[in-house]
């Protein structure tokens, strides 16, 4: 009996103990089983919505059925990790950054519970941020910057209570920052630089005290800094740079920010005195309030409150006083950016106990000092071992040329001291400094001959010593070594002989001035010749001055096939006279035409270290004389400007060619003109002639501007001018004319609006990829004339009409009758000068504000709509854009030209359809902002057109 009972009672207990084991089992598997489908459905979900992954990182992401063995998991998945103790198979990281993902992102993610890290970043997602993202309460990372996402920034993001990251950079996010973020009380790092949004910082912001980066970069925010941020007592970085329109003071709460090292408030729009709070925060190594419009002094004690300051950065304010001479205490110095202040005095010789300096620049002050021997801040420079850029330029220096110069660092690239008051000599043992890429001496009082020892000086690319007294000859060896030259200003000395033949081998010369010197002899032929055997072959050249020589004989015939050549000066010489007839259009009291001057900066950015930089202008070439004699009525010489192939035409020629500009040649009327189709020379070569209406008001001024556009621009997406002709009818008429590349597909307006008259065949329907393509070729264009070109031009009339094609149907923008040139221009702002004045501009294309991205986003409208801006539709206030606005994002298709969505749907699914009006629309608004700061730049369009083009069209 009792032998039984323990048998019995032992087998109680040890069933008792399996059950428990079992039901352990089941509690634990049974979670994996519900989850691990759950969370794999929500990431098959999300690969669904990707439509492009070139490289094949989703490609192993294979549904499992169901099965739980680890061969099959999920967590194996590339990007996909489950390190969850208590939840293993539950996802808690997904990471796949940088895998060239297109698509967009699936709102799916939100069924992932267990995730912690989110980062999609540098990919080419599109869309916009699924708002069901902030159901994920445990998530802490969320890095999605480097995209193409658009809409606003999510405000369910503050119900993720642990999130520590939230970066958002660099996509197309507008609206507001979410007041509410900052509930988010783990935050660490909030970057949201570049980006469209709207509106200010918020101030509740300054309750993040753990906040430790702050990214407003660019931004375009409004408002001012909110005094609260000084509450922010983690605060490491703060960047809220080229926010233009920011406004408002830097509060002094800043101070306060002890542990701040990096802090950057430059093109900010700010203004009043700089705190000198800022200038105590002893962690600080990057201080940069550049461009903005403040004031006051940079304290005595500088060096000593800011020890471990790296990069300094003040330029273009209202700084005055001195340097002070404590600034030799702040060791780690390798930035010190000064330039275009008020600042006076000496440059303290304690400069040279910076050992890391590497760039000085203290451009445009008014800093003097004179010395008769040598100069202290050029020998305390000397023990600057890294110094590689040094800019003294438009100061007030005076005195002989230091031989200590050549004490400084060996691996000196940029010595910029132009618009001095330094003499003596250039010394020889310049040519030491064999890194050298630019020396510019130009606008002093230099005497004495150019050293050979320059031609030993391989690495250089601009050498700029006008507007001096240098006398001699040009040393051989500096022509015939120096093979990296682009820039060569010689202009304004004494200097004679002969021009050496050795000139030719400056392959990558682009400009190349000797005006105003007593240079004698001929023109060598290998200056110009294009001539692949001869040694020339000057390809780059795109200025050439040798005027006011005694330069004599006759002007080489290679001139005419300069490819780039754009301005010559020849006059005041002792040239032989070109047989040209002699230009009409000039009234008998000499009334002369001039060239609007343009200036010719020639920028030097130097890069050290991630956030060393610095502009140097080298050269400005308004005070040169581009006031070059178009029409001479005195009976001298011409030398006209030769630009490509440049034909003399006369009035007969053009008559000839147009059958007498007969109605049958007509192609086109503008605003100041008639466009005929001719055909010229024993080829038979097509070409466009516009003649000039000139009892049109304004016909020769648009004239006049479009000559002056067109030889300062080059580019395969702008029409090719051939020449022009200046001269009288049969009836002795003034006869203006521009002689064009010609067309066949004519212009983009006859493809969007065909007439009635035109027939089937000849107007099909342009499809999404050459609509794409075109826009593409346009936003080009434009990006080459506001940023790239030599002289930023502004267009001033974009519409369809000025958007030619050619056979390949590439675009060509042309009628640059209402350009201008803008001068002193950046990549920021532009102050206009005109050659044409008041409003300008096509009826439905002038802008609010005007701007040619204004103008580019109606016509981007104008191309996916196939609707005019003057179209009936919009009449009581509606306008185009409003016609679109009020369809995006959710119904694009039904504003969008319905012969375009009947084509493309049987092209392309009905998603990417969509997505691409999405973007191209996206883009289209963004460049009709009404702010002009807030719009979209060139460059930024056409990174999003290219992505269309990838994700849309090339896959189909």
């Amino acid at each position: 009996m009792g032998s039984s009972s323990k048998r019995s009672s032992l087998f109680g207990i040890m069933s008792s103990r399996l059950i428990t084991s079992c039901l352990i089992y089941v509690v634990r598997i049974l979670p994996m089983c519900i989850a691990q489908p759950s969370d794999e459905q929500a990431l098959l979900a999300f690969k669904a919505a990707i439509s492009g992954d070139p490289n094949g990182v989703l490609a192993a992401w294979i549904p499992t059925n169901g099965r739980v063995n680890a061969t099959d998991s999920i967590c194996r998945w590339s990007g996909v990790s489950c390190r969850s103790q208590q939840h293993p198979n539950r996802v808690t990281a997904l990471e796949l950054m940088s895998s060239n993902l297109t698509g967009v992102i699936s709102p799916s993610l939100s069924n992932l519970s267990f995730l912690h890290t989110l980062n999609l970043s540098s990919n080419r997602l599109s869309g916009s941020i699924p708002s069901e993202l902030g159901l994920l309460r445990r998530l802490q990372v969320i890095s999605l910057g480097g995209n193409f996402l658009t809409g606003e920034i999510p405000a369910s993001f503050s119900h993720c209570a642990h999130l520590t990251n939230l970066e958002l950079q660099r996509n197309g996010l507008h609206g507001e920052i979410p007041v509410n973020l900052s509930h988010c009380r783990e935050l660490r790092v909030f970057n949201v630089s570049v980006n469209t949004l709207s509106g200010g910082i918020p101030s509740s912001f300054g309750l993040l005290s753990k906040l430790k980066f702050l990214g407003l970069h660019r931004s375009n925010l409004t408002g001012g800094i909110p005094p609260s941020l000084g509450n922010l007592s983690s605060l490491v970085a703060f960047d809220i740079s080229e926010n233009y329109n920011l406004g408002g003071y830097i509060p002094d709460g800043l101070g306060r920010l002890t542990k701040l090292n990096f802090l950057r408030l430059a093109f900010a729009g700010l203004k009043g005195t700089v705190p000198v709070s800022l200038f105590n925060m002893s962690l600080l190594r990057t201080l940069d309030l550049g461009s903005n419009e403040l004031s006051g002094v940079l304290p005595p004690n500088i060096g000593v409150t800011l020890p471990r300051i790296q990069f300094l950065s003040l330029f273009n304010c209202q700084i005055e006083g001195a340097i002070p001479l404590s600034i030799g205490n702040a060791t780690g110095l390798r930035v010190i950016q000064l330039e275009s202040n008020i600042l006076k005095g000496t440059v303290p010789p304690d400069i040279g106990r910076l050992k890391d300096l590497q760039v000085l620049n203290l451009q445009s002050n008014q800093l003097d000092d004179k010395w008769d021997k040598d100069w202290p801040m050029m020998v305390a420079l000397g023990n600057c071992s890294r110094l590689f850029a040094l800019v003294l330029s438009s100061n007030r220096f005076q005195g002989v040329l230091p031989p200590s110069l050549v004490n400084l660092s060996i691996g000196i690239q940029y010595i910029l001291m132009n618009e001095n008051r330094i003499s003596g000599t250039i010394p020889p043992e310049i040519g030491k400094f064999s890194n050298l890429h630019v020396l510019a001496l130009a606008d002093n009082a230099l005497a004495g001959t150019i050293p050979d020892t320059i031609g030993g000086l391989w690495n250089m690319t601009g050498l700029d010593v006008s507007g001096n007294n240098l006398s001699g000859d040009i040393p051989t060896m500096l022509v015939a070594n120096l093979t990296q030259l682009t820039f060569l200003d010689l202009s304004q000395n004494e200097l004679q002989g002969n021009i050496p033949e050795s000139f030719g081998a400056l392959r990558n010369i682009a400009i190349l001035d000797l005006s105003y010197n007593q240079f004698s002899g001929m023109i060598p032929k290998q200056v110009v010749s294009p001539i692949p055997s001869e040694v020339g072959r000057l390809s780059s050249l795109g200025i050439l001055d040798l005027s006011n020589n005694r330069i004599s004989g006759e002007i080489p015939q290679a001139l005419s096939q300069c490819q780039v050549m754009e301005y010559l000066f020849l006059q005041g010489n002792q040239l032989v006279e070109l047989q040209l007839p002699k230009c009409s259009g000039t009234d008998n009291s000499g009334k002369r035409l001039h060239k609007s001057k343009t200036v010719l900066i020639l920028s030097i950015t130097i890069g050290s270290l991630a956030l060393v930089f610095i502009t140097c202008t080298l050269v400005m070439y308004a005070r040169k004389r581009l006031n070059q004699q178009i029409v001479q009525s005195n009976g001298a010489s011409h030398v006209p400007n030769l630009m490509e192939q440049h034909w003399k035409l006369s009035y007969a020629e053009l008559h000839r060619s147009t059958n007498g500009f007969s109605a049958a040649n007509l192609i086109g009327v503008g605003s100041f003109g008639s466009v005929y189709r001719g055909t010229l020379g024993n080829e038979g070569q097509e070409v466009a002639i516009k003649v000039l209406n000139l009892l049109q008001h304004g016909a020769e001024r648009s004239f006049l501007a479009e000559c002056e556009a067109l030889r300062s621009i080059r580019h395969r997406n702008l029409v090719r001018v051939i020449t022009a002709c200046s001269t009288m009818d049969h009836g002795g008429n003034d006869f203006k004319a521009l002689v064009y590349e010609f067309m066949p597909n004519r212009d983009l307006d006859r493809w969007l609006h065909p007439s009635i008259g035109e027939g089937e065949g000849s107007s099909r329907t342009l499809t999404m990829a050459e609509r794409v393509s075109i826009a593409l070729d346009v936003a080009e264009a434009l990006d080459y004339l506001h940023h790239r070109g030599h002289v930023p031009v502004v267009h001033c009339d974009l519409k369809p009409s000025n958007v030619l094609l050619d056979n390949d149907m590439v675009a060509h923008v042309g009628d640059f009758g209402l350009s201008r040139f803008v001068q002193g221009a950046n990549s920021n702002s532009f102050r206009h000068t005109s050659s044409t004045a008041g409003i300008k501009g096509t009826i439905g294309y002038i802008p609010p504000v005007e701007g040619d991205v204004y103008s580019y986003g109606i016509l981007l409208l104008e191309m996916f709509t196939a609707k005019r801006p003057t179209d009936p539709l919009f009449q009581g206030g509606q306008s185009i854009r409003s016609f679109v606005a009020a369809a995006y994002p959710e119904r694009v298709k039904e504003a969008a030209d319905l012969m375009l969505v009947q084509h493309e749907e049987n092209r392309m699914d009905d998603g990417s359809l969509e997505e691409c009006l999405l973007s191209v629309f996206r883009v289209a608004l963004l460049c009709m902002e009404e702010s002009p700061r807030a719009r979209m730049i060139t460059s930024d369009a056409i990174r999003e057109l290219i992505a269309v083009r990838d994700a849309c069209i090339n896959r189909r």
